[in-house]
């Protein structure tokens, strides 16, 4: 089920700007899916529900494989069982490469063939019942509170809500930014009074600082791939004009793209070191002494498993971080920290500790018979030419997207923003009139 979860990712996100009629006919189930994605807001509430999917699955993984205390294997020597076996870097790296790396190498080409099936579709459902449930709507209210701190407001793609639709949505984002409170006082608690899993070497203010840093780097690594995939199949052109922008794309998109690929592994691999920190930081261990504010037994048995610390950094570490990106793609392409980051989990993919990702993948592309989008649908620069519809401007306003208006647009009324999405006469014709704003 990770597999697919990775995979119908890449492919669900990279599919947005092309126009799903190319693919109706020749990939129906795709089509279902993407039929959903597309609408509204919809990409949004797959990103929120299929987050949580991962860290759920992965957990009930770790849960099923993880070391038993003073165990031995095979005559191995206690040092390579403590790294591999009771560390838990063996199940990191199968749970990597099996679960999710090859789905992600494949899926970053072959989006369509990757998700043209029934389970994919089941997978979309399972991932938006998710997001209705509302657990996860804090994750909403910090995608606004960005938004407007950055002097752009985060529109919705849809109509506005009824009064009942709106008093629901925020209920769910009350109740779920009460989950969260009570999950960061459980950590943060059991963190500064020593009752964690956490090296006892390392004092408890300086394991709080690193925690944050690093669940900020997992962010932006969450946030990166959404960009990343965003912007996959949109022209050179309307990949921004910033420098780091432009680095960052001339290094991923290169040649035969291999580098997306590459980095989708580097990146797994960043994210899982510091998963493995965050882990010892959030799993409660009381030592033997009385529960944490005197909850009963089962209470205790619920925090010690680390579940709460696995909620608390996916909404702050990872939803969030996501649905900003996809709000936001150029901007993320545009931070000097993407480029850094990028090279780095370049050179970490460079290293070959996980390269059985890539012959994992080369037999499941064998088996199934993926093609590359190409195959179907041309390239970005050819169904341009063929004028056959891309909306490479999704939206076609505000900071962060990817079209050029002029600076009016912001404020122009909503019906003329609406306009501008429906015609592309209309948007062209404004362009022209930025260009030449720009030029005099």
């Amino acid at each position: 089920w990770l597999t697919m979860v990775g995979g119908g990712q890449a492919s669900l996100v990279g599919l947005l700007p092309v126009n799903k009629e190319l693919y109706k006919d020749s990939h129906a189930k795709a089509y279902k899916s993407t039929a959903i994605t597309n609408e509204g807001d919809n990409l949004d509430r797959y990103l929120l529900g299929r987050q949580f999917m991962v860290v759920l699955v992965v957990f009930c993984v770790n849960m099923s494989a993880g070391p038993i205390g003073g165990a031995t294997l095979w005559g191995f020597p206690t040092w390579l069982t403590d790294i591999f076996f009771n560390g838990g870097l063996a199940m990191t790296l199968v749970t990597c490469m099996i679960g999710q790396l090859n789905s992600q190498v494949n899926a970053s080409h072959c989006m369509l063939d990757y998700i043209d099936n029934y389970f994919a579709l089941f997978t979309l459902w399972v991932a938006m019942a998710i997001e209705f449930s509302g657990l996860l709507h804090a994750s909403y209210v910090i995608q606004l509170t960005v938004g407007a701190l950055a002097g752009q407001p985060i529109e919705s793609k849809e109509g506005p809500r009824s009064g009942a639709a709106a008093a629901f949505f925020w209920f769910r984002c009350l109740l779920s930014l009460t989950v969260l409170s009570f999950c960061i006082a459980v950590t943060m608690v059991a963190l500064f009074d020593g009752k964690t899993t956490m090296w006892e070497s390392v004092p408890p203010g300086a394991a709080v600082v690193v925690f944050f840093v690093l669940m900020c780097i997992v962010g932006m690594l969450e946030g990166m791939q959404i960009a990343f995939f965003a912007v996959a199949k949109l022209q050179e052109s309307e990949r921004g004009s910033n420098i780091f922008a432009k680095k960052t794309c001339d290094l991923l998109y290169s040649g035969d793209g291999h580098n997306l690929p590459g980095f989708m592994i580097g990146r797994q691999l960043c994210v899982v070191s510091c998963m493995l920190f965050v882990a010892r930081v959030t799993s409660v261990d009381m030592k033997g002494e009385a529960n944490l504010f005197g909850v009963p037994d089962g209470v205790q048995g619920l925090f010690n498993t680390g579940l709460l610390g696995a909620v608390m950094l996916t909404i702050l570490g990872s939803i969030s971080w996501q649905l900003v990106a996809s709000a936001f793609p150029i901007a993320f392409l545009s931070n000097p920290l993407t480029y850094v980051l990028l090279r780095l989990c370049l050179l970490l993919e460079g290293t070959g500790i996980c390269q059985g990702a890539w012959v994992l993948a080369a037999i499941h592309k064998k088996i199934a018979n993926f093609q590359r989008d190409e195959v179907y649908i041309g390239t970005a620069e050819e169904r341009a030419k063929q004028e056959m519809g891309d909306d490479g401007g999704l939206p076609h306003v505000g900071t962060g997207h990817l079209v050029k208006l002029p600076g009016f647009s912001e404020n122009a009324p909503k019906s003329l923003k609406d306009l501008m999405k429906k015609d592309t006469n209309v948007k062209n014709y404004l362009n022209d009139v930025a260009e030449k704003m720009d030029s005099a």
